[in-house]
């Protein structure tokens, strides 16, 4: 039906392509029309219902007042034309029947009262309210930013809720915007190597706690915890690998000129459980280790025993399980769930940055300051008690140890935590940047208005991405140096000589219920 169409930026006189609309007195017009189509050859797909009232001209007036609205004059600088309303009266009354025919209903946008009281022939000449009146001639071609537009390929259907860079019935395209299907096959297969080793640290971590329950108290045993929650995250990330685009994106339909989406909300049931278990899993784990620095820190400081600690149990499993949960339940609410179509899974954040400032780094940098305090407290005491308190040199050496490792199994953890951390805000900091330059890149490919006065362009690199999702699991492993020693080595072979596996047994039954 049409040329090729450009995107453009410009508020400027362009030549009527729309067949309908050729032998007018008129041969210009302008995009957007007052329709809000931005090109015309999206305002041609709006106009094709009312082709067979036009070719049976059931009446004179409705194609002047079609083109009118779809194609209208382009005059003067801050001058529009808008049909008169007996005009669309007319054409109204007198096409009505045929329309219903047809089964095509009178749109809203062209309900007849919204048009000044006239009866013209023709469009008459409407002054646009501008800040002050002009005084000099108009320039030929005015620049304006009309923002984005959806394309056509990524709308979809009203019901699903679906939002796009503050627009609505869009979503995202798959694969990735930012990066190429080579680059995206190497970060799916390394997310899979890195989801397998963290699965196994954390899955040996656990199962060396079911071998010997006992051994790991408190102050130690929220490691155990910690472990169990990373293991989950690894277990996701790595049904991501295995499962690829087939969750975290929306197939793409080319009889409907649909191309393929990334997943949001709550509707696709297995992208919503992929989310509620890596995003519940994922700061449970964080707030485990809170958990963790707040017990050395009664242990180093009010000097509790392990029995008294062990009687908050309860509080601790309630916010470690609790405040996660409750997040889990408010973005469920929120609609804010987002397929990734780098990693395969479903989370948060991944397109709606306040969703990633409110849900994701806040929670994050708070549980950051809270455990790091907590630890540095702990560590100060213990070291007092070291300096002061003279002890007997095999209880200093085990002072000495025990404070090491707390401080490595921190740093193991702080520092991977902390680049994630750091990707988040360099993500949030230049996503809209991004974003801009993919839109200038595909403006024309799509036939959407180009961005206005791009002053900076930038693609992400992708090892930028490929830290994030390293450090996200690798923070699961430090678990696995905390109970690797000859002892954890002692058990397994005792527990494989079949010595202790009815004890495990029946200990473990108690932890669970626990």
């Amino acid at each position: 039906l049409l040329g090729h169409t450009r995107g453009h930026s410009l508020f400027s006189c362009e030549p009527i392509i729309l067949r309908m609309c050729q032998d007018l007195p008129y041969n210009t017009t302008f995009m957007p029309n007052l329709l809000n189509h931005y090109d015309q050859q999206t305002a041609a797909l709006a106009m094709e219902p009312f082709h067979p009232m036009v070719n049976l001209e059931c009446s004179r007036d409705f194609r002047p007042f079609l083109c009118a609205l779809y194609a209208p004059v382009c005059m003067e600088y801050g001058r529009v034309t808008l049909p008169c309303r007996r005009l669309c009266q007319r054409a109204h009354t007198e096409c009505s029947k045929l329309m219903e025919m047809f089964g095509v209903s009178w749109p809203e946008d062209m309900e007849c009262t919204r048009f000044p009281d006239c009866d013209e022939p023709y469009p008459r000449l409407v002054d646009l309210s501008l800040a002050g009146e002009p005084t000099e001639e108009a320039p030929v071609a005015v620049q304006r930013d009309y923002g984005f537009w959806c394309p056509r390929e990524l709308k979809i259907d009203p019901e699903l809720g679906y939002s796009f860079l503050r627009v609505r019935d869009c979503s995202p395209p798959c694969p990735n915007m930012y990066f190429r299907r080579e680059e995206l096959s190497f970060a799916r297969y390394f997310i899979g190597v890195i989801s397998i080793l963290c699965l196994s640290a954390t899955l040996f971590t656990f199962l060396t706690f079911l071998i010997d329950v006992t051994r790991f108290r408190y102050p130690e045993r929220p490691i155990i915890f910690y472990a169990v929650c990373y293991m989950m995250v690894s277990l996701i990330f790595f049904i991501g690998f295995l499962l690829e685009d087939r969750v975290a994106c929306n197939a793409s339909s080319p009889s409907q000129y649909k191309a393929s989406t990334v997943t949001q909300g709550s509707h696709n049931k297995a992208c919503t459980m992929l989310f509620m278990v890596l995003y519940f899993f994922t700061m449970a784990g964080s707030v485990w280790w809170v958990i963790l620095t707040i017990t050395w820190f009664l242990a180093a400081v009010p000097k509790w025993g392990s029995e008294a600690i062990e009687k908050k149990a309860l509080l601790f499993h309630a916010s470690a399980w609790g405040i996660p949960g409750t997040l889990t339940i408010i973005l469920l609410a929120m609609n804010k769930i987002e397929g990734d179509n780098i990693s395969g899974v479903c989370f948060v954040g991944l397109y709606d940055v306040d969703a990633l400032r409110y849900f994701v780094l806040a929670p994050l940098c708070l549980y950051v300051v809270v455990g790091v305090s907590l630890l540095l407290a702990g560590i100060i005491s213990l070291n007092r008690v070291r300096i002061e308190i003279p002890l007997e040199k095999e209880n200093q050496d085990k002072l000495v140890k025990f404070m090491i490792r707390i401080g490595v199994f921190s740093v193991l953890y702080l520092v991977p935590l902390l680049v994630v951390i750091g990707c988040y805000f360099y993500e949030q900091a230049y996503r809209g940047v991004w974003e801009t330059t993919w839109i200038q890149e595909r403006c024309r490919e799509y036939h959407i208005p180009c961005p206005y006065q791009v002053t900076q362009m930038s693609r992400p690199d992708l090892i930028l991405f490929l830290m994030k999702y390293l450090m996200a699991l690798v923070v699961g492993i430090p678990s696995v140096f905390w109970v690797g020693s000859k002892k954890t080595c002692f058990e397994w072979a005792s527990f494989f000589h079949g010595r202790r596996k009815k004890e495990v047994v029946n200990e473990s039954r108690q932890v669970l219920q626990e």
